[in-house]
């Protein structure tokens, strides 16, 4: 097949680390064709949808991981497959990246479904989910976190559409800071804040439970660093190997068939606990770490999934 990923610099990635790489590393091994372009050079262009980017190899070696073709403008309905992977923030560049590539449907298999995408962002779909939720309030007006707070004592203050851990506040019951905080967000943003129940179970860690086409693949457990909340690993988060519990499947089965039905092929979500915080579709990571833990080729499980659904 023909593929194309967007996404952000290749040649910035962290070979080890990063799940974009090792999904062209494993189309590569399959015999597909790649194509790499940014989200800057995605365009309409009187009735098609083109890119500005390279044909590319990819191969393990850090600095030399990816070798780039001439500069040259394709016709994304003549490819196969568009991976929709540059990383957030979750704007109104992204959005509108989703609806041009919306109208590739019925030529060109766009993973994951850019529609679904726009309208489930990581911390607004887990609403259909309240069951497997901690207590949750999204707000712009201060008056209702201030409510919100006074009724919950320790909390986590996030920005709604924020990513990789950036802005997130833990605020205990003798916290005084919620109103600078919030004035500080309202200053430079029009985006509402998200506000949740502060789960104590996050210094056991934050799991990423991996769903490929609906079903749940495998597990990493994320551990704060020592007096950090987040656990997110370019914050200093530590992976450990992790199984799946019986929640954890439960949460992965009442989720799954809408994930599967949306088009949301390579999903990860985040569980606290007994809680589902989030579920990412934008650009999920945690195939590598998993590989590694599990020693079982997710990757080539995403691709047979894809392959499946344009055979």
């Amino acid at each position: 097949m023909k593929i194309a990923f967007q996404m952000d610099p290749i040649g910035d990635v962290n070979i080890n680390a990063d799940s974009s790489f090792r999904l062209a590393e494993e189309a590569q091994a399959r015999g597909h064709e790649l194509f790499f372009y940014g989200p800057d050079h995605l365009a309409y262009q009187e009735g098609r949808i083109t890119a500005r980017g390279h044909d590319f190899n990819v191969q393990r070696v850090q600095g030399d991981h990816a070798q780039l073709g001439p500069l040259r403008e394709v016709d994304l309905a003549d490819y196969d497959v568009v991976w929709l992977r540059q990383d957030p923030p979750f704007d109104m560049h992204y959005i509108t990246s989703t609806h041009l590539l919306d109208r590739l449907k019925g030529t060109t298999l766009v993973v994951n479904d850019p529609f679904w995408v726009r309208n489930y962002p990581e911390k607004l779909l887990v609403l259909d989910f309240p069951q497997l939720t901690p207590p949750t309030t999204i707000a712009r007006d201060l008056e209702t976190i201030k409510a919100f707070k006074a009724r919950h004592g320790d909390i986590i203050l996030k920005p709604l559409y924020g990513n990789g851990g950036a802005g997130v506040f833990r605020l205990d019951e003798n916290d005084r800071n919620l109103a600078s905080l919030h004035e500080l967000f309202s200053g430079f943003s029009r985006e509402p804040l998200i506000v949740q129940k502060f789960l104590p179970a996050v210094s056991k860690g934050d799991k990423r439970v991996i769903l490929v086409d609906g079903e749940a693949v495998g597990a990493i457990n994320r551990v704060p660093a020592k007096g950090e909340t987040r656990s997110n690993m370019h914050v200093g988060g530590r992976p450990e190997k992790i199984g799946l519990t019986d929640r954890d499947r439960e949460i992965c089965a009442a989720i799954g068939p809408l994930l599967k039905e949306k088009g949301q092929i390579f999903v990860g979500i985040d569980v606290i606990g007994d809680y589902l915080t989030e579920i990412n579709v934008t650009s999920p990571t945690g195939i590598q770490e998993l590989e590694r833990f599990d020693g079982v080729n997710i990757a080539a499980k995403i691709w047979e999934a894809i392959e499946a659904r344009r055979a």
